[in-house]
């Protein structure tokens, strides 16, 4: 018997999913009330008040208490947030290996840059703003990496590909912790700097003429070469794993 709410929610939430699938709900559309819910599908409204908070944390619903156009639960159409939320914690509760969000990296920004060189409207104003915070002379490795993560993520989201944006700020913890980790294996840490804006810029210098081919390859080395830099290819996938 203790099990049955847990089963009771997901049979809400199930019937939920199967409705946004077929289009018979969709970004603005309201759920019915709990009441009808609880009715239809035969739990507790205590199920579907539950089913309607993890929907809410997913970034799929908003709810609101009162009466009016805006109460009630109101499908939306920005399930990025929930996304990033969801990578953040699987980050948070046991960590990715650091070769599998190397990999992913690599395939996400490849992506963004391509795509954005190829575009006819392409936007990098983000992109130069953190460039031109990457030159203060007083920026300490961390504030620098920071920046740098920063950077990559204003690119993924200037794309205009909301599931690669969404990958990206769910990774950006993991991202900042290796690349921070490996500050302590550069002997030359100014120089390393100085090289890693040199990339930026020709990095963003290709998105800005069109570049797709150029930009994809400049992203490429760019991450695989301070993997090697500060040393973390020698670690293997099975026996690393980023912390937080």
């Amino acid at each position: 018997m203790a099990e049955q709410p847990a089963r009771a929610w997901r049979v809400v939430l199930e019937h939920i999913e199967r409705h946004l699938l077929d289009g018979r709900l969709g970004p603005g559309d309201r759920l019915p009330s709990e009441r009808e819910l609880a009715t239809e599908l035969g739990v507790g409204r205590s199920s579907v008040r539950e089913a309607f908070r993890v929907l809410e944390v997913l970034g799929l619903i908003r709810t609101a208490t009162g009466s009016g156009p805006q109460s009630g639960a109101i499908v939306i159409a920005t399930p990025t947030g929930g996304m990033s939320a969801l990578l953040r914690l699987q980050v948070a509760a046991q960590g990715f290996p650091l070769h599998d969000v190397l990999q992913t990296r690599l395939v996400l920004e490849d992506a963004v840059v391509g795509d954005m060189a190829a575009a006819s409207d392409r936007d990098t104003a983000g992109a130069h703003r953190m460039l031109e915070a990457m030159d203060a002379v007083d920026l300490t490795p961390a504030e620098f990496l920071a920046l740098d993560a920063q950077l990559h993520l204003s690119l993924a989201e200037a794309s205009g590909n909301v599931v690669i944006a969404a990958m990206m700020a769910g990774l950006r913890s993991s991202i900042e912790s290796y690349v921070q980790a490996g500050v302590s294996s550069i002997a030359d840490w100014d120089a390393m700097a100085s090289r890693l804006r040199g990339e930026h810029r020709a990095l963003i210098a290709a998105i800005d003429a069109g570049d797709a081919d150029t930009a994809r390859s400049l992203v490429h080395a760019h991450i695989t070469g301070y993997y090697a830099a500060a040393g973390l290819t020698r670690t293997t996938p099975s026996d690393t794993t980023t912390e937080n």
